[in-house]
């Protein structure tokens, strides 16, 4: 194997050894000796604890289990960043102006640390200014009522909101008059839900964490679970150990998904000697993974013929609709396109087939190396198929899992922060409220994006995020949104989205998850839905960071009560008791629930259980709530018409296709600073975060050396002239053809066009690129 010489020139360090173990204890230290370790060791013991605090890293499933410690490095840097003593106070914006902040990289915006006080921008000195709270609302809400329409404005969300927050934030929109609701779900998993709506009736993971005890085989694509939620590490060294087969397929050979050493095991840790994970590791080409996951359908459809055996067919006749043109269109697909486009060998496919064929109960799980493609909701429904071949949807060990990231996108997408709001929904809404919801659908991220750029939104509204940055064509909206009317950003922490402020520019500081919430009513707790839909308790202990912070429910109520007031259409509406009593919130949750989402009974007795309730998810009861009343095969033929093709036919054969990926010391737009340089441990990369992954093959091809230092020119439909300059091209073990690099340095190269089909996201893993020497 490859072992570059460690150099500055140079920034990489091989890295041969299983992902956790010694490098993440010494990660977790790291992460509490660089921030205040004193209040992040107070939090820690109680993170994913019953009765403790959810912690914001990622949204994987507590254990059902009592464990004593259940949380992982990366949770670690979260908590020890959160819990900093730094502060970013009024003073020290009084003496950083803007356009000097926006040189800093993104770890030093973070490493600013906490807001303290509420600020207004002020253009004459280009610096933000503290403000009242009152004036702060006032001043929001006398813009918003300026805008010609409601739907001049925008209501981001994050998913690192509560459901607490999430209600009456999109319950503001709403009654303000508009459904433009864009969340971050529009940036990740909007493929995964609607690929799974359409085919089993429901958008979400249809396993529990408990199902992995039990599964025969699992099926890993397109993720990086030792980066990006490492306790499903946990989950699949059990299985290991057990027996279970698993099976990986990732362009990028990833150590995490090779083998792991536990943190807890002390044999591990201190031998260094991991349990194997993935017992098959396929590294399908980017986009490719259409291609092999036909290719172990057709595979196993060739078994079953052969043997008669493999197919389950009383599931098949007596649960689905669609199979008999499903199988046709496999059948169809000739093995020379099914390797082409896959980069897989068809003896690899079969291999794959057979891990699958001798499960009696299989889970498939995936991440945003499915969902970030132009074809993301094709591959979804494919993979659903491969699932329903076998019956493995609705019993125990077996089903889909769609990992999300943000620790509650879920869930504010179950309380109604989106904008394609279901009737069911919205009816609910008029019931409780008495007012008539819009029922036209709203815009999307991307929709956001181009109305900011076009003129079209007036206003934007942030709970949470860094919008501008975690989406495509970041300098250009970030230009763009300096002509909005309106700015609020409701957030715990400066980010580069913050520094490009509106007319009307407020930024509004918020606790953090992990911070003591006293309001009128007592002190609060909120709550949030995991990827596995358990919905449980968080509540924060610590001291706020300063005596100004409100809670985002808090200042979400207010800025909804300032901008509609008693108005004849709202006047059902008690927005102070939501803000100070979180139990009527979810109360009124629970109202509206009643006829659209199922399992909201009795929340506010529920949720204090010690691990919560968990919605009921139809199709794990074999319940298909799709048009045909079956879980639905659907017939797709691999395509023809593609992102990469059509830039290749204009731009020619030099034309690669990058993905972006997170490093280790991120999470999401988030970059933390390792004091040792490390960036990214896995990969081995460190004092750099601009260097590009490249096969030995594509850098002769292309006339490249390693460490070369290249500028990236985007390969753009619209012709816009995008690029990235002076970035370091490192040898990796990756497929011909495609080139990886971190995100978000990246996505000034994505144009807004680029999405995946239906869904909208963007395909920020199929971004056709061309590399010319640095200037």
């Amino acid at each position: 194997m490859y072992r570059p010489e460690f150099t500055v020139q140079h920034p990489i360090r091989f890295y041969d050894k299983p992902a956790g173990g010694l490098g993440s204890l010494h990660g977790t230290a790291k992460a509490l000796r660089s921030n205040s370790a004193v209040p992040a060791l107070k939090v820690l013991p109680q993170l994913n604890q019953p009765g403790g605090v959810d912690c914001p890293g990622c949204a994987y499933p507590d254990s059902p289990k009592d464990k004593l410690v259940d949380f992982c490095e990366q949770g670690a840097w979260a908590i020890a960043h959160e819990s900093t003593l730094r502060r970013a106070t009024p003073a020290f914006f009084a003496a950083n102006r803007l356009s000097a902040l926006r040189k800093h990289a993104e770890w030093e915006l973070e490493a600013f640390g906490r807001l303290t006080a509420p600020m207004l921008y002020d253009g004459v000195s280009d610096t933000y200014r503290e403000i009242a709270w009152d004036d702060a609302f006032r001043l929001a809400a006398g813009a918003l009522n300026a805008l010609d329409a409601p739907d001049r404005a925008v209501f981001y969300a994050s998913g690192r909101s509560s459901n607490e927050a999430a209600f009456p934030y999109q319950l503001f929109a709403r009654a303000f008059g508009t459904n433009n609701m864009p969340d971050s779900s529009n940036y990740c998993h909007e493929s995964s839900g609607m690929a799974l709506g359409a085919t089993l009736g429901v958008g979400k993971a249809t396993v529990t964490r408990e199902d992995f005890e039990h599964a025969d085989a699992i099926f890993v694509f397109g993720q990086n679970p030792a980066t990006n939620h490492p306790r499903m590490l946990g989950d699949l060294r059990e299985a290991a150990l057990r027996g279970a087969r698993i099976a990986a397929f990732n362009p990028m050979l990833e150590p995490g998904l090779r083998g792991f050493a536990d943190p807890q095991s002390p044999v591990e840790t201190l031998t260094g000697r991991g349990t194997r994970i993935a017992d098959e590791y396929f590294q399908v080409r980017v986009g490719g993974d259409l291609a092999a996951i036909t290719g172990i359908c057709k595979a196993v459809l060739e078994a079953d013929d052969a043997s008669g055996k493999v197919l389950d067919r009383d599931f098949i006749a007596r649960h689905t609709s669609g199979f008999e043109q499903f199988a046709a269109a496999v059948r169809a697909q000739g093995w020379p396109q099914i390797v082409l486009d896959s980069g897989l060998p068809r003896e690899q496919l079969e291999k794959a087939a057979a891990m699958y064929i001798a499960s009696n109960a299989t889970i498939a799980t995936w991440c945003m190396g499915l969902t970030q493609h132009e074809y993301a909701i094709e591959t979804i429904q494919m993979l659903v198929n491969l699932m329903l071949l076998r019956g493995n949807v609705g019993k125990p060990g077996a089903g889909l899992m769609p990992v999300r990231g943000h620790s509650n996108v879920q869930g504010d997408r179950t309380v109604g922060v989106t904008n394609r709001p279901k009737k069911e929904w919205l009816e609910g809404l008029e019931r409780v409220f008495g007012f008539t919801p819009p029922a036209q659908h709203g815009l999307d991220a991307v929709a956001a994006i181009k109305g900011i750029m076009d003129g079209s939104v007036h206003a934007f509204l942030g709970l949470g995020g860094n919008f501008a940055v975690a989406g495509p064509d970041t300098p250009r909206v970030l230009e763009a949104m300096e002509q909005l009317q309106l700015t609020v950003h409701i957030a715990t922490k400066l980010n580069r989205t913050h520094l490009h402020p509106g007319r009307v520019g407020l930024l509004l500081p918020c606790l953090s998850r992990t911070e003591r919430d006293e309001q009128e009513g007592g002190r609060q707790f909120v709550s949030v839905e995991d990827t596995a839909s358990m919905v449980h308790a968080s509540a924060g202990r610590s001291d706020p960071a300063s005596e100004k912070l409100r809670s985002e429910p808090h200042i979400v109520t207010e800025l909804a009560r300032h901008t509609l007031g008693d108005g004849a259409h709202t006047a059902g509406i008690d927005w102070q008791a939501m803000g100070r009593d979180y139990s009527i919130t979810r109360g009124l949750i629970e109202q509206v629930a009643q006829t659209a989402v199922a399992g909201f009974e009795q929340y506010n007795q529920r949720i204090t259980a010690p691990r919560g309730f968990h919605l009921p998810n139809s199709a794990r009861n074999r319940d298909w709530r799709t048009a045909s009343g079956k879980a639905q095969f659907t017939a797709i033929a691999l395509p023809q018409d593609t992102i990469m093709r059509r830039a290749r036919a204009v731009f020619g054969d030099e034309v690669l296709c990058l993905a972006t990926v997170r490093a280790h010391r991120q999470y999401n737009t988030t970059v933390y600073r390792d004091t040792t340089g490390e960036v990214d441990r896995y990969r081995g990369v460190h004092h750099t975060r601009k260097v590009l992954f490249i096969s030995a093959a594509t850098m002769t091809r292309l006339g490249f050396e390693d460490g070369q230092t290249v500028d990236v020119h985007a390969a753009s439909p619209d012709g816009i002239e995008r690029r990235c300059n002076g970035y370091q091209l490192v040898r990796y073990d990756v497929p011909e053809g495609d080139v990886f690099g971190y995100f978000p340095e990246l996505t000034p190269l994505i144009s807004p066009d680029l999405v995946a089909r239906g869904s909208l996201t963007p395909a920020f893993k199929e971004v056709p690129v061309l590399l010319k020497p640095a200037e």
